[in-house]
């Protein structure tokens, strides 16, 4: 399917969509959940707020009881202090003491007993007249030291508590003076559970539990109306009078939870949850509605991000030539815009004019269906009229329905490629050059003694021609002879110049009709007065008449020379008796193949080093270049044939060039 500019700009538009609904379903999560979160503080601000509250009103509550008890029982000792002063002066004592006592004891039920004593702590009366009192006897330790505090400070004392089986109890002496002489003490027995509910009212026992507590924390006395009722709060104050480390400890019962309360926050609480809900189905109503759009989307923008991470150009035409579809990538190859190349007609704008028809030609090749499955190197013109040189691959649009609605074609630039292989020719042919140059420099000396012989004999005839015509004496036949031989050795001596011009000129590779005989005939004959100077004697074991084959006799010529030179040097480096040093040159076929093996009689090459004989700088010779083998397998692999090496099973080595078969 293609797109054109709008439909890609437009693209975007249902991601930016989702990415709002769900940025906007998000915000209102937050703002439900965040809500919430207020909700719940602000419930716990309030129970917090209550429990302070609650907190300051125990407190409020406590300080009242514990100032409402001190009042009683200073006001309780106040009574027995007016009775204790008003006994002395009294003549019926005893009457006076039931009547005042029994009054002091009905108004106030937390006293249980009123006892005088004289001052040597005997009992003289009690109201009532029941046992009660604890210090029953003369010479109880704890009462003496009560009344002589109590006469000492001339005041009511309140003593410790101690337990009874009816609870615990406290004691209040009041001293009694006549004239200022101690006369004894009334001592009023208190009972703390009964003070408890004479001065706690009801309603206080209706939110509190009170206790009253020991220095050790013991209970002494409580009230409550529950007893072990759960409590969230309390606090204690000390209860002086009776003092002695005794507090009062009051503990306020765990409130009942406000039930308006509760149902609204309850109410808050799915309400939210509600939202929540709603918000969730409308999600997945809105994901399946964009499920279409987003698989869509998905593969344009996965496409789209490939064809854009590649540097190959993409351009999609109807079936009229039309341009619909361009990418960056190939509007970058062109210099064009992407509003330049779309809907652009017959003649496009990037073809060059002077490739106009054979591009026109392949354009309708491919408009024909007939488009190779292999590129299709085309030259093509950029908007600055710079060349450049693509590789262009063909493919058919196919839309949903199976419709043949046009032509994609992806565009690969190879202009630089092919500059690059254009300047290593030029520097591999620089190469071959020196090397030719460098071979015919190692080969001078024996070439110079090669073309020495023809020289001087051309000047040897031409010698004894001038002397035979100076002397009138002579023969046409035998002058006819002598010059016959003064033609050849001057052919001979041409021979010679001619195959070295041809072998060290710079010449562009060139494949044309060539004998392989011949070439290796020219190879041997260069080679040949070296192999004379090493005493080397070269043998052609040429097992086929070897048909003409399309090559550069020059470049073949150059590989032989210096594969024939290395195998020169190899049987130089050791001694090697004179019947054993034979360079071979043998021809043969192998199927489609014609093969050219150079056998030396050497001291061989290590395995080791063959896999990197071909490679590159790496040279077995001390002075060497290690380029020599290298150029050779080049030019071999130019011509389509392959070069290795083998090992001589008689010593030595065998390397082996192989080429195709080509009729010219």
């Amino acid at each position: 399917m293609l797109f054109d500019g709008k439909l890609m700009s437009g693209a975007f538009r249902p991601l930016v969509t989702l990415k709002w609904s769900n940025g906007y379903l998000i915000v209102l999560r937050l703002m439900i959940g965040l809500l919430l979160v207020l909700l719940i503080v602000l419930f716990w601000l309030l129970r917090q707020n209550e429990r302070d509250e609650q907190r300051l009103k125990l407190i409020a509550d406590v300080l009242w009881l514990e100032q409402s008890i001190n009042f009683h029982l200073e006001g309780t000792a106040e009574n027995l202090r007016q009775l204790s002063n008003e006994l002395p002066e009294e003549e019926n004592k005893q009457a006076l003491l039931y009547l005042r006592g029994g009054h002091l004891l009905k108004n106030n039920p937390d006293i249980l007993q009123i006892v005088w004593v004289n001052e040597a702590g005997s009992i003289r009366e009690s109201v009532p007249t029941d046992g009660l009192f604890r210090l029953e006897g003369e010479g109880n330790a704890e009462e003496d030291r009560n009344m002589d505090m109590a006469r000492k400070l001339g005041k009511s004392v309140f003593t410790d508590t101690y337990s009874t089986p009816d609870g615990a109890q406290f004691e209040i002496y009041s001293p009694i003076f006549d004239n200022g002489r101690y006369r004894g003490a009334l001592i009023g027995v208190v009972s703390l559970n009964a003070l408890l509910r004479n001065s706690v009212p009801w309603w206080f026992v209706e939110k509190y539990q009170v206790r009253i507590l020991d220095d050790e924390g013991k209970v002494l006395a409580s009230r409550s109306r529950l007893n072990g009722a759960d409590t969230t709060i309390d606090y204690a104050i000390p209860l002086d009078p009776p003092g002695f480390g005794i507090q009062i400890r009051v503990d306020a019962y765990r409130s009942h939870s406000n039930s308006t309360q509760n149902t609204l926050t309850a109410a808050v609480i799915v309400l939210a949850a509600a939202v929540l809900f709603s918000l969730q189905v409308m999600r997945r109503h809105i994901q399946r509605r964009i499920d279409a759009e987003q698989a869509h989307r998905s593969e344009h923008l996965f496409r789209k991000a490939m064809e854009d991470s590649l540097m190959v150009g993409m351009r999609a035409r109807d079936l009229n030539g039309k341009v619909t579809y361009v990418n960056s990538a190939f509007c970058q190859m062109l210099g064009f815009g992407e509003e330049e190349l779309l809907g652009a007609h017959l003649p496009l704008p990037y073809w060059a004019p002077e490739e106009m028809e054979r591009t026109r030609q392949i354009y309708d090749i491919v408009i024909a269906g007939e488009a190779p499955r292999k590129s299709i190197e085309v030259r093509l013109m950029r908007k600055d009229g710079k060349r450049i040189d693509v590789l262009v691959y063909e493919a058919p649009l196919i839309d949903a329905d199976g419709q043949h609605t046009g032509w994609m074609a992806s565009f690969v630039d190879v202009t630089a490629r092919r500059q690059a292989e254009e300047l290593a020719r030029q520097q591999q042919e620089k190469l071959q050059a020196t090397s030719r140059l460098v071979t015919m420099g190692e080969l001078a000396s024996t070439l110079a003694h090669e073309l020495n012989q023809p020289l001087a004999a051309i000047a040897s005839y031409t010698t004894g021609c001038l002397n035979r015509l100076e002397s009138g004496r002579f023969a046409m036949e035998e002058m006819k002879g002598v010059l016959v031989k003064l033609g050849v050795q001057t052919q001979r001596a041409g021979r010679i110049i001619r195959r070295i011009h041809d072998f060290v000129r710079k010449s562009e590779p060139r494949l044309s009709p060539c004998n392989l005989i011949d070439v290796v005939e020219d190879s041997i004959g260069l080679i040949e007065p070296a192999t004379k100077l090493a005493h080397v004697r070269i043998e052609r074991e040429y097992l086929i008449d070897p048909p003409t084959l399309m090559g550069d006799a020059v470049m073949i010529e150059q590989v032989l020379l210096n594969l024939m030179r290395n195998a020169l040097e190899a049987m130089s480096m050791e001694p090697i008796p004179l019947e054993k040093k034979r360079l071979t040159v043998r021809i043969d076929q192998a199927r489609d193949q014609v093969r050219i093996s150079i056998v030396d009689r050497g001291t061989g090459i290590p395995r080791e080093i063959q896999d990197k004989l071909f490679t590159p700088f790496f040279s077995t010779k001390p002075d060497g270049m290690g380029m020599g083998l290298n150029i050779c397998r080049s030019i071999i692999e130019f011509h389509g044939g392959r070069l290795w090496i083998e090992d001589n099973p008689e010593g030595g080595a065998i390397l082996t060039i192989s080429l195709p078969i080509t009729q010219p």
